[in-house]
């Protein structure tokens, strides 16, 4: 069946060959039609399982195509000669060949082919080489977003935000959740701004930034149906354990089922969430001075518990 197949390869090629060739009645190669022979060649050869020939002839195919000014279908049979070198297992160059497919979709104006392409590309990459995954989920992003899809954009966006936690570049994931959380706002989506408040709450608790944790959740105030809901009264309890060294109720707050079924990079940034200083804070009684008496310690407590009130 291989050989039959590879033989068939063959014959394709052979005529492809014989369309370029010109005469005195034929001035001008026929690039259609050798492309078109060339693709056939290359289905053949992967059907035999011949994935290097067979990437030969689909990059044939491509150059035909863009003598022809064709340049979707050039684009095409670029990214089908990625995926033989997927087949070989052969990554790196797959992906380049996806992206140079994804450059030619951008010129023959298609832009959300090129953005699924660089999806796609992201998928395949993403067990190999986390941050080549995440280049092209934000590149495939820009394109959505250029294209007024913010809800395509978004989705991406949210995968190169989770890659970026998994490689603990919280910096980068900070400013990704943060991009995340305005396109959700901008699409009325606020049940989802709503746990990218607490993906934030998170991030910036790990980079150890409690005031930019805080001031996350002062934002979202503002948004519609925050204020009182499980996910802002959660985080305000999250905040205040954190603050006081509670190690007790951060352990609560950050095993609970709403954090717990979170992606699961952030359910991994929750559960091992530890507060300053490793411990429950404990207040201790400064002793008077110059006597044993416990009024005057008493009044001085009283005293900070009232101008904390005032903070």
């Amino acid at each position: 069946m291989a050989a039959q197949k590879i033989n068939e390869a063959h014959e394709h090629i052979a005529k492809a060959e014989k369309c370029l060739k010109t005469s005195l009645t034929k001035w001008k190669p026929d690039f259609d039609s050798a492309a078109s022979e060339y693709a056939k060649a290359a289905v053949c050869f992967k059907n035999a399982k011949q994935y290097e020939q067979a990437k030969d002839a689909y990059l044939k195919e491509a150059e035909y195509h863009t003598e022809n000014k064709t340049l979707f279908h050039a684009a095409k049979a670029i990214e089908q000669a990625g995926m033989m070198m997927k087949e070989q297992k052969k990554m790196p160059e797959a992906i380049q060949y996806i992206e140079k497919a994804c450059m030619m979709y951008m010129e023959n104006g298609t832009p959300d082919t090129a953005a699924m392409a660089l999806d796609r590309a992201g998928k395949l990459i993403e067990p190999l080489n986390l941050e080549k995954a995440v280049d092209l989920y934000q590149k495939a992003a820009g394109v959505f977003e250029n294209e007024d899809r913010l809800r395509q954009a978004v989705e991406l966006l949210g995968k190169a935000s989770r890659l970026l936690v998994r490689l603990k570049r919280l910096d980068e994931a900070a400013v990704a959740l943060q991009k995340e959380k305005n396109m959700y706002k901008e699409i009325e989506n606020f049940p989802m701004c709503f746990k990218k408040t607490t993906a934030q709450v998170l991030v910036h608790l790990h980079r150890g930034d409690y005031v930019a944790a805080d001031k996350c959740v002062r934002e979202s105030y503002s948004l519609p149906g925050y204020s009182g809901s499980e996910d802002c009264v959660a985080m305000e309890t999250l905040l205040q354990g954190y603050d006081e060294q509670d190690e007790d109720q951060v352990y609560r707050v950050c095993n609970s089922p709403l954090l717990k079924y979170m992606d699961n990079d952030y359910a991994k940034l929750a559960i091992s969430l530890k507060v300053p200083g490793g411990g429950k804070k404990k207040k201790a009684a400064a002793a008077p001075q110059g006597g044993a008496s416990g009024a005057p310690a008493a009044k001085e407590e009283d005293e900070d518990e009232y101008e904390g009130g005032l903070c």
